[in-house]
């Protein structure tokens, strides 16, 4: 193995995460470990209260954990304030939501260059890197479209263009599946699996375990713990 794909690009060390104070407190993530290398692709499962939602915002850097450390790409994040996760958010992880989350009366393409007006990236420089993600997904000819007139499974290769156009770490997708038929959900799967092939480094949450087969490695969690953790 060459030294990039032992690049540890997340390292979760002894998270814990808990919700409300004292004896209302919660604790949804007991002490959990894990290390997520440069170029892997890696299931996170688990049902209802398992703990990988509160997972999934502790890697998007949408919350804190109660205690231990989060580093990515070697910095340790954990005890970012509000304005420092924004920033991580935006230039280092890449999100694609089951709900889509498009602007529904805005083209394609300025969907796909939202996060770059955010970022202060010049207007001709935003347009020519979302094309390029457009064409990524092989969905260009749609840029001018409304992203409320096209199909369920043309939205979300649009949303994975989004997620690509900040050359983020890491690509952390959220259910992406759950609003899709069985096919288009194989096609966006397979789709995921090719950006893999070129060295994108994917964290999918599901629950399902026909969507957790096209990753490389599967992770699953129990009240909080990680109970195994294995290659597919």
């Amino acid at each position: 193995m060459n030294q990039k794909d032992d690049t540890v690009i997340i390292s979760l060390r002894n998270i814990t995460k808990i919700y409300g104070q004292g004896s209302d407190g919660y604790e949804a993530l007991k002490g959990l470990s894990l290390d997520i290398k440069k170029g892997e692709f890696v299931a996170i499962m688990g049902p209802s209260g398992s703990g990988k939602s509160t997972t999934m915002h502790i890697l998007g850097a949408l919350d804190t954990p109660t205690s231990g450390q989060y580093f990515l790409k070697g910095k340790d994040i954990s005890s970012y304030n509000s304005d420092e996760l924004a920033y991580i958010r935006n230039r280092e992880i890449g999100f694609v939501f089951q709900s889509f989350n498009l602007l529904p009366r805005t083209t394609v393409l300025k969907n796909v260059e939202r996060p770059m007006m955010y970022a202060g990236i010049p207007p001709e420089e935003r347009q020519k890197r979302a094309m390029e993600a457009l064409k990524l997904v092989n969905i260009e000819s749609k840029s001018n479209n409304i992203s409320n007139h096209i199909s369920g499974g043309q939205i979300q290769r649009v949303a994975i263009a989004r997620a690509l156009v900040m050359s983020p770490a890491i690509i952390l997708a959220d259910e992406p599946t759950g609003n899709l038929d069985s096919k288009t959900a194989t096609e966006i799967m397979t789709f995921f699996q090719e950006l893999n092939k070129k060295g994108h480094t994917i964290v999918l949450i599901t629950h399902e375990d026909d969507m957790a087969t096209f990753a490389k490695r599967v992770v699953r969690l129990k009240d909080g713990k990680i109970i195994s953790d294995k290659k597919n």
